[in-house]
């Protein structure tokens, strides 16, 4: 607020508007240098997933033959059906010009000569087992990685909040029935029971987001069902219903907003998470099936060349350490950010 000094008393010039509850939550995150920093890393990691066919691929962003324009990398032409636009671009005639991403690689692309090759400046990140561009894959393993986590994660909250709801909100009998099938979920192991699951399922990107998602909402559900038994307290709840209003609209206008914050910070460590779950999976061949990149799938492939090729190792494990730490920090952040107790302050 800004505060003007006149006659030896202070008369305020500008009134702050009050703020709403997220908008303090914000203004609380803010302050934490660390969780800002890593939520950029986050912002910097999905440019690289929606943008992936602009970053790496062996089309060009921009293509002008014989007089006319194309643009490979946004649509499918008939004339270029199965062509190599490398070969295209050595046999430009006067006029014509092309314009390929930054790593002219495709994921899939075998290079039989270029086998193993470490980092250089053909390939910045060196190439693979069957001469694939390493970078190549890591920018578009970014969308498979990102995309399991947020999906796996999104069933697993919309599980919880279903199950945690309605057993908070109830209570008695129905309470019961769900915090018992809670703690079966618990004692088995999530890991392995992804494993075993999948054992019986053909590996795809699907099967791993629905497994991952499924196996995953035990704790969402809990803390969702702690919530509504503490919330079905309060008296604008009873007020809610004597005058008739419906259960349903009580749970999802005047419950769960209140109850939504901590369930977004465990989210938040949820992603990061499935992140890692994901990488096992491909690593143990269990998780994305080739040639279909994945951090994991890259990672793997060093188990067998680990004497030799350190850069199978050195970027996916970058890669997986970096976004792993950063969708933690952002939660660590976020949950501060909700409860500044943690760090003794107060709103």
């Amino acid at each position: 607020m800004n505060i003007q000094v006149v006659d030896g008393t202070q008369v305020l010039k500008h009134y702050r508007k009050s703020q709403g509850y997220w908008a303090t939550v914000w203004m609380e995150f803010k302050r934490d240098r660390v969780a800002l920093a890593a939520l950029g890393v986050i912002f910097f990691l999905f440019l690289v997933a929606v943008f992936d066919d602009f970053i790496a691929g062996s089309r060009p962003l921009v293509l002008k033959l014989n007089g006319k324009i194309y643009f490979p990398v946004l649509f499918e032409y008939r004339e270029f059906l199965d062509t190599d636009f490398k070969g295209v671009s050595e046999n430009l005639k006067r006029g014509d010009f092309v314009l390929f991403p930054p790593v002219k690689y495709s994921p899939t692309e075998y290079d039989l000569l270029s086998v193993l090759s470490p980092p250089s400046r053909a390939h910045l990140f060196g190439t693979d087992d069957r001469g694939r561009d390493v970078l190549s894959r890591m920018v578009h393993g970014t969308r498979v990685s990102l995309s399991i986590g947020f999906i796996a994660v999104g069933i697993a909250v919309a599980i919880g909040i279903l199950l945690g709801a309605v057993a908070g909100y109830y209570g008695g009998v129905v309470d019961f029935i769900i915090s018992r099938f809670f703690e079966v979920m618990i004692t088995f192991p999530v890991f392995f029971l992804i494993l075993t699951i999948l054992a019986f399922r053909n590996p795809s990107i699907y099967n791993i987001m629905i497994v991952i998602g499924v196996t995953s909402w035990t704790g969402v559900a809990r803390l969702v069902r702690g919530e509504f038994l503490r919330l079905r307290k309060y008296d604008y709840i009873e007020a809610a219903i004597a005058l008739g209003s419906r259960d349903l609209r009580i749970m999802l206008r005047h419950m769960l907003p209140n109850a939504l914050a901590p369930v977004l910070v465990t989210a938040t460590f949820g992603i990061a998470g499935a992140v890692l779950v994901e990488s096992a999976l491909s690593f143990l061949g269990f998780g994305v099936p080739p040639p279909d990149p994945s951090w994991g799938e890259v990672l793997s492939q060093s188990e067998r060349y680990v004497d030799f090729a350190w850069w199978l190792v050195l970027f996916p494990g970058a890669a997986i350490f970096m976004t792993v730490t950063a969708f933690n920090l952002v939660g660590e952040g976020f949950r501060d950010a909700i409860d500044p107790k943690r760090k003794g302050r107060g709103f």
